[in-house]
């Protein structure tokens, strides 16, 4: 597996983000040794790229080039948040449970320019492995929690949010505030 930081030795690097139609991003990711040191390292790499991303939420190896099911997430602060977990790392994610689908508005860092109306469940329950320490963890979130914890799912099965869509009408550009 390739290691973040294109090579550098740096533990502060922020990896580019991948756009849109980049390849990286239709590729089915593959499973990690969540105690593997290069794992550890990517999941860290992740948080930092998330965190220096204004209006990031969450964050997936596949969007930085790199094929491995392993994602961060924190909605902490988000205006839409019900659920919420504090920060979310895992590696080899599962979404075991679905319910209540609903429709509501996305956006992605992999896709600065729009946004998109996207059919996804209201409550879940996803379960997956912590870096580091392989211990397995459980999570239950609701609205736009649950929402990200299923986009970033996504991202992990080479899909974006676009390709969720019912069709064009569904798809808008992306407002700016200043």
């Amino acid at each position: 597996m390739p290691t973040p930081g294109s090579g550098s030795r740096d533990s502060g690097d922020v990896l580019p983000v991948r756009l849109a139609p980049d390849p990286a991003l239709s590729r089915l990711a593959v499973e990690v040794d969540p105690r593997a040191p290069t794992t550890v390292a990517l999941a860290e790499a992740l948080v930092r790229t998330m965190r220096a991303s204004p209006g990031c939420v969450g964050l997936a190896a596949p969007q930085v080039g790199v094929p491995a099911r392993l994602f961060c997430l924190d909605v902490g602060g988000h205006r839409k948040a019900r659920s919420y977990a504090g920060l979310v790392v895992l590696a080899n994610p599962l979404l075991v449970a679905a319910e209540e689908p609903n429709r509501a508005r996305e956006g992605c860092l992999s896709v600065p320019d729009l946004t998109g109306d996207v059919v996804r469940a209201g409550r879940i329950k996803v379960t997956g492995a912590v870096p580091g320490t392989g211990e397995e963890r459980e999570y239950a979130a609701d609205a736009f929690e649950a929402r990200a914890l299923q986009h970033e799912l996504d991202h992990l099965d080479g899909l974006l949010f676009l390709d969720r869509v019912a069709g064009a009408h569904a798809v808008h550009a992306r407002k700016r505030y200043l």
